[in-house]
């Protein structure tokens, strides 16, 4: 299959990408989505992994439904004033022409159909915040399945920076969120493969001919906070791009 490649990464994004953990900035304007020119085949492959895997790609427990269908009602809120899009009470027209209907029953999914990023949902239990609910078409070496119901330090086992220093400054960064303030940080890794499916699993981490890899890949990772429930979103918008 030919690679889906972004032609380049923006600039800030690339900066705020050598920024260490946490690393979070305000998002300007507040409108936390990304539509670039990879919208069409994106959203494409993200329909072919809900038709052909939807297990592995979607989650939501019971717990998270009415935060699933506050996303859902804050993705229409945004593109409703976004050029190329038109929302209507059931269906949106997306600016390569697609009508979506809107299904309030299956919220997450009718966000795969409109947006680039991944979305993660995470509630707080106790003194943490634990992984309810996922629409994870693009995993970066992770799995939806080893993560979902597992709370903040488990979800980043094995991640080598994610340590006894960085833990309770990410949780902070949560407890932290303000409605209507998103944040957001970046990450920049090499990678052999340009698939934007990629998950992997934490007993089996990527090899280190990684290093070498053609491929850069990048997280434009957003953090807000849902006004009813509470609920913290952390959107994930993958680039990929050919080192040169």
């Amino acid at each position: 299959m030919t690679p889906v490649l972004q032609t380049c990464l923006p600039d800030d994004q690339r900066a705020m990408a050598a920024r260490p953990l946490p690393g979070m900035a305000p998002v300007v304007g507040g409108d936390w989505l990304t539509v670039d020119t990879t919208y069409d085949a994106q959203l494409a492959a993200k329909a072919a992994l809900l038709r052909d895997r939807p297990d592995d790609v979607l989650a939501c427990l019971p717990e998270a439904r009415a935060a699933a269908l506050e996303v859902l009602e804050n993705v229409l809120t945004q593109l409703g004033s976004r050029d190329g899009f038109s929302v209507g009470p059931d269906t949106v027209v997306r600016p390569d022409g697609a009508l979506v209907h809107i299904d309030r029953a299956d919220p997450l999914r009718t966000v795969s159909m409109l947006i680039q990023e991944d979305i993660c949902i995470l509630q707080k239990q106790g003194d943490a915040h634990v992984l309810t609910a996922g629409l994870l078409c693009f995993p970066a070496s992770w799995t939806l399945a080893e993560k979902i119901g597992r709370a903040l330090p488990a979800i980043h086992k094995p991640v080598p920076s994610y340590d006894d220093n960085i833990a309770p400054r990410v949780q902070r960064l949560f407890d932290g969120a303000k409605v209507g303030r998103p944040m957001w940080r970046a990450n920049l890794l090499r990678y052999v493969d340009p698939a934007f499916y990629h998950p992997r699993k934490e007993a089996h981490p990527r090899p280190a001919d990684h290093e070498d890899g053609r491929y850069e890949r990048s997280e434009r990772q957003t953090v807000l906070r849902l006004p009813e429930t509470d609920a913290v979103i952390f959107a994930i918008h993958t680039s990929v791009v050919r080192v040169e």
